[in-house]
Formats: C-alpha cells, sequence, structure tokens
C-alpha cells in the first residue's frame, strides 16, 4: 500500500482520519493519488454492556505517531505540505479543562447507549421530533448533545468548572485540531458545519448553536466550539512532523466521503459499505426535511459559499451479514466466497434474507424487529441464501434511495460506492439492476481521508476548485443495471413482504 517518494517532489497534501478503532494520516499528491499511509488502532472501552469509550489523549498520541509515519515514509518534510485535512467519527464526544488539556472523562463515542433514558426524558410529551424541525436529527443516543449532557450530569463538580468556562466540549475532529494548533498554548476551538449539525445543538438553517435547544438540554453555551466551514484555514500546527502547515479542513467521515466522491450536484449520492452502511445524497443549498426516516444532515460548507446539505440514510446490517454468515454459520470460509457461492445460482431461488439483527434502522426505525428468511422451500440451497444475502444489502440502499426521492423530489442520477463490500462484482451489479441507475467505483478507495484533503487543498489554493477535484477524481469500474422492470418489481414487492415479517417480533417488555 505504501510507496515512497514515487510521486515526484510534490507539494503534498496530508489528511489525518480519526476514526473509530484507528487513526491514520495519508499523503495526497496533486493527482489525487496515494503517496502515504501510517495507521494506528486504538482500544475500544466497555465499561457496560451498550457503554462503548475512547482515551482521548491515547487517540492524540497516536495522531501524532501516524502523522510522522505518513511523512516519513513519504520521504518529505513539512515544507513539502501545504495544508493538513481532519476527517473524523462523527458525534463522539469528549470534555476537556482548556487550562490543562486534560479530558474530564474518556470520550463517549457514537455506539454508546447510554443515554437512552434521557433521550426519552428530553422529548417529554413531544417524543423523539422534539428537535427535529432546527437540527433535521430525531432524539436519538447516537447524537452528541444529550452525551455532553450526561457528562455535565455525571462527572463531579463538572457542571460549575463549564458553567466557569474552564470546560471546553468537541467531536474529534475539534479535539484533535486543539492540541494540533498548540492546545494549551493558543489552541484553536473549533468545529465545522458538519460535525456541528451532527450534536442536535445547531440550527440548520442559521448554520449556529440553537441556545433555545441548549438550554433545554442543559449544556452552558460556553464549552461550545466556534462553528466555521468545512474548507478554510482554522490555525497551523505547531510541533511535530508538521509544524507550521496550515490545518485546513475538517469534516464528518461520511461527509468527508461524499465531498472526496466528488458529489457536488444535486442528485448525486455515495454509499460507504462497511460493517452497516451510510448512504447520502446531495441535495443542494435547501435542507430537506424528511418524513420518510432519514436525517437531514449538512454535506459541506466551502469557505464562505453557500452551505450544500444532504439527506442520510443508514442500514446497521450490511458487511457484517457476510461475516455472520462466515463466523457464525460456517456457509463460506472467507467474506470473498460468498460472490463464488452467489454466482453459482442465477437467482434467489424465492428466499429473502432479511438481516432486522438488532431492528431496522432507515427508514423504519423498528428496533422491535428481527431478522428473518422468508420464502423457504426444499428447493433452496445455500448458494441461494448467500445470494440472498448480497440482495439484502442492495434493496435495503433501495428503500433508501426512495425515501430519498419521496423526500426531496430529487432522483438519484448515479450512486458512487466506496468501502469494503465494493470489490463484490455481483452485489454491484445486483445493486445497479435493483436501483435502476449507473453505480460507480472509483480508483482511490479512500474516499474518506481524499475528502478531508480535497477540501483542506481548496482552502489553501492547492486545487483551484471543485472542476478541478472532478477533473482528478477517476472511475475504476461502472456497472449499469441489466434488469428489466417487471422483474425488479415483482421481486421488490417480495422483499417488502419479507420485511414486514421482521416487525413486531419482540414485545414491549415494558
Amino acid at each position: 500500500m505504501t510507496t515512497t517518494g514515487t510521486h515526484g517532489q510534490g507539494p503534498f497534501i496530508a489528511a489525518i482520519d480519526q476514526g473509530t478503532t484507528s487513526s491514520r494520516c495519508i499523503v495526497f499528491d496533486r493527482d489525487g493519488r496515494i503517496v502515504s499511509v501510517d495507521q494506528k488502532e486504538h482500544e475500544q472501552i466497555f465499561p457496560k454492556p451498550g457503554w462503548v469509550e475512547h482515551d482521548a489523549v491515547e487517540i492524540w498520541d497516536n495522531v501524532q505517531q501516524v502523522v510522522a509515519g505518513a511523512v516519513e515514509k513519504a520521504g518529505i518534510t513539512s515544507a513539502d505540505v501545504k495544508a493538513i485535512g481532519i476527517t473524523n467519527q462523527r458525534e463522539t464526544t469528549l470534555l476537556w479543562d482548556k487550562n490543562t488539556g486534560e479530558p474530564v472523562h474518556n470520550a463517549i463515542v457514537w455506539q454508546d447507549t447510554r443515554t437512552d433514558a434521557l433521550c426519552k426524558e428530553l422529548g417529554r410529551n413531544v417524543g423523539q421530533d422534539r428537535f427535529r424541525r432546527e437540527t433535521g436529527l430525531p432524539l436519538a443516543s447516537y447524537f452528541s448533545g444529550p452525551k455532553v449532557r450526561w457528562l455535565l450530569d455525571n462527572v463531579e463538580g463538572l457542571r460549575e468548572r463549564a458553567e466557569a468556562g474552564d470546560i471546553l466540549f468537541g467531536t474529534m475532529d475539534s479535539w484533535v485540531i486543539w492540541n494540533l494548533t498548540g492546545g494549551t498554548d493558543g489552541g484553536v476551538h473549533v468545529t465545522d458545519v458538519t460535525n456541528a449539525s451532527r450534536t442536535m445543538l445547531m440550527n440548520l438553517r442559521s448554520l449556529a448553536w440553537d441556545e433555545r435547544i441548549a438550554e433545554s438540554m442543559g449544556i452552558p453555551v460556553a464549552v461550545l466550539p466556534e462553528i466555521r466551514s468545512s474548507a478554510e484555514v482554522y490555525g497551523t500546527a505547531k510541533g511535530g512532523a508538521l509544524a507550521g502547515v496550515p490545518v485546513a479542513s475538517a469534516l464528518g467521515d461520511q461527509q468527508a466521503a461524499l465531498f472526496g466522491q466528488t458529489c457536488f450536484s444535486e442528485g448525486e449520492a455515495k454509499s460507504t459499505y462497511g460493517t452497516g452502511t451510510f448512504m447520502l445524497m446531495n441535495t443542494g443549498d435547501e435542507p430537506v426535511n424528511s418524513y420518510n426516516g432519514l436525517l437531514t444532515t449538512v454535506g459541506y460548507r466551502i469557505g464562505d459559499e453557500k452551505p450544500v446539505y444532504a439527506l442520510e440514510g443508514s442500514i446497521a446490517v450490511t458487511g457484517s451479514l457476510v461475516q455472520w454468515m462466515r463466523d457464525q454459520m460456517g456457509l463460506i470460509k472467507s467474506a470473498a466466497e460468498i460472490e463464488t457461492l452467489a454466482s453459482s445460482v442465477e437467482d434467489n431461488g424465492g428466499a429473502y434474507f432479511v438481516p432486522a439483527f438488532s431492528g431496522l434502522f432507515a427508514p423504519y426505525w423498528r428496533s422491535d424487529a428481527r431478522g428473518v428468511i422468508a420464502g423457504l422451500t426444499r428447493y433452496v440451497t445455500k448458494a441461494h441464501i448467500a445470494r440472498a444475502v448480497l440482495e439484502a444489502t442492495a434493496w435495503q440502499t433501495r428503500e433508501i434511495t426512495d425515501a430519498m426521492t419521496k423526500d426531496s423530489g430529487v432522483e438519484l442520477t448515479a450512486l458512487k460506492v466506496d468501502g469494503g463490500m465494493t470489490s463484490n462484482n455481483l452485489l454491484m451489479q445486483t445493486l445497479s439492476d435493483f436501483l435502476d441507475a449507473p453505480v460507480v467505483r472509483p480508483m482511490v478507495a479512500e474516499t474518506t481521508c481524499l475528502g478531508a484533503a480535497y477540501a483542506a487543498g481548496l482552502a489553501v489554493g492547492f486545487w483551484p476548485d471543485t472542476d478541478a477535484l472532478r477533473a482528478n477524481w477517476r472511475r475504476a469500474a461502472e456497472w449499469t443495471p441489466r434488469m428489466d422492470a417487471d422483474t425488479r418489481d415483482r421481486e421488490y414487492k417480495s422483499w417488502l413482504k419479507a420485511v414486514e415479517r421482521t416487525m413486531g417480533w419482540i414485545e414491549d417488555e415494558e
């Protein structure tokens, strides 16, 4: 993966990706090609079932190491790097002391569910949609705001310190930027519009903190960072391998992938196929309210240009279903084998697999659902089940694109894909068939880092404009629909029938 110094003399852009399981730094050249990569995992801390934490000090140490490592592997110096871009796991929440730089508690990770009861309480008589009109988000344990409130309520003496102005809140972009730009010695306390739009504290239209919501959540406005665009110079790195280099972009990871996939026009969408799947569609310069179970979020904002909004849909189980077939069922020995097995039959043999292992995410949000395999007959073999497994990912994507079209009135023009599952060609063809749209995979699979690099490069004039980025983006493969409309409609109807069978499995225990 690492090539050293093969791309001429530079200059370069460095991107830091502070992810859920690891931090990495990638150095890109002017053609958007990878020059070097360094990566380091950090510990996942599980204090109780459903709780997930990270040690923010360990993460900052790792970030410094991977930056140094990537610079060294590239055989360059900080003088060759024109800007640093940041992308990060979204919603992960940290409070730290601005005088000592010490976190007051481990970071609470986006997956953490400890704020479930608090979210119900905050919903009062209104329920999940209490702050949705202003923020685009339902009240859920996923977002940062309730996590801040939990920390203020549960760490001894913290609320007093926060109200006195000694405590800073940030998502991981803010923590990394603050430390990069000097920490206790003049560190810049900022976040960008994409990360701010995931806190449930930012008004989507004004792009400013909503003081009324902060107050109803019990969060002192003094702790909040300044909201800036996704592509501008926030400050300069002090110390470390990139001392003196401008820190010039921040984007939450899914938005960074949207940017890295150059989805700059309305109706362009990207889908990242990992353990689960995140799909974002560019909806232009107006936020679109969702009535179909999607989130309204900021896609990106370049400097003082108008913000670009997106609709986001998430699927809980995609890649993890293939892992389940391998590890729990033993039907395949490696993830790649699912394609071979599924390709050995013409179709699904009438079987449909809805992997609602932990309920259904978008567009249903049904936590009472559990997985089903429907339509079984004695004709069905494990190859048909393998086929149904791949079709599950494609149908779930189709449901989200349908919801996006209903909400926005914008038809999907093409789907750009990234993530581990995109190496499965049968899945990519199936996606194109089910969506009735072209599916495109890029040359550089690291679209999240690429997006952060692109935004930072724009901010410092390394690339002149988004047209230059489009020209830079190269496709590796494209799939076009081959399925006739009748077959598609019939199969979709059967899939939706199978989805209905998953609902109401868990009786309400409360």
